[in-house]
């Protein structure tokens, strides 16, 4: 089973990019996207044969937003943390199968100053809550942008970011918790020591001299962790400043 994650930043502009190319071409089972920027009514001709449909969308217009296409109907849909502190943004999808949940996100951002990070503290709180009530009926894939370089091995510049937002103390504890408490980082798990980003800044042709963090993941119950294949960043695929990330699993 081959599941795809990219933070599209603005699925409109990514589809002028070559975002269905990409798509149709890794044929992915499960493909989760986040920073839609879309309302539903903005999106009812983004379709693609053979695929299931499913999104959650902000209520403030051209912000944050996700959507999953799946190839496999599953059994249950759900939007949100049922927290109406956190379920105006569109920022989680839950799609239920029969042998896990997938849970595609964008956590948000702390943004400059800081001035967020209360709010993503509270918010890690309450994400790992609601994976351990998931997880009391089976094992989650959790997936997305997690606004989170974990360790200095996942950021270019460790020592000049050490208080930016993503890279802070604090967030990066609440992932180390999240780990602690039975999950698996699946990139890490199999490449301990493989330097790789999935996210680049816009500015200073960072792209192009490779001065990047890793912040999108796929996670997964430790109970998953022999399931897993292969979890792969696609540093190649251009149209947002973020990349895709792909985990191949065997159920």
């Amino acid at each position: 089973m081959r599941l795809i994650s990219w933070n599209v930043n603005g699925l409109r502009a990514c589809i002028n990019k070559g975002f269905s190319d990409f798509f149709n071409k890794i044929d992915a089972d499960i493909f989760c996207i986040q920073e839609t920027k879309m309302q539903e009514n903005q999106a009812e001709e983004i379709q693609y044969d053979g695929y299931y449909r499913y999104m959650n969308s902000a209520v403030k217009k051209g912000y944050s937003g996700t959507m999953v296409f799946a190839k496999e109907k599953p059994i249950n849909v759900t939007y949100g943390l049922g927290i109406e502190e956190y379920d105006q943004e569109g920022r989680i999808i839950t799609l239920e199968y029969e042998k896990f949940y997938l849970v595609n996100c964008y956590t948000p951002n702390s943004k400059r100053e800081l001035e967020r990070l209360d709010y993503r503290m509270k918010w890690e709180d309450e994400m790992l809550k609601y994976f351990k009530k998931l997880e009391n009926t089976k094992p989650v894939i959790y997936c997305g942008d997690l606004n989170v370089a974990h360790e200095e091995i996942d950021i270019k510049n460790p020592k000049t970011n050490h208080f930016s937002a993503g890279f802070t103390d604090e967030e990066r504890e609440k992932m180390t918790n999240l780990l602690a408490n039975g999950f698996v980082d699946t990139f890490r798990y199999l490449y301990p020591d493989k330097v790789e980003y999935s996210w680049w800044s816009y500015m200073r042709n960072a792209r192009e001299k490779n001065i990047g963090w890793r912040l999108d993941y796929f996670i997964v119950s430790e109970k998953l962790k022999e399931n897993v294949k292969d979890s792969t960043i696609y540093t190649e695929i251009l149209g947002s400043d973020h990349c895709p990330v792909c985990l191949d699993i065997i159920f």
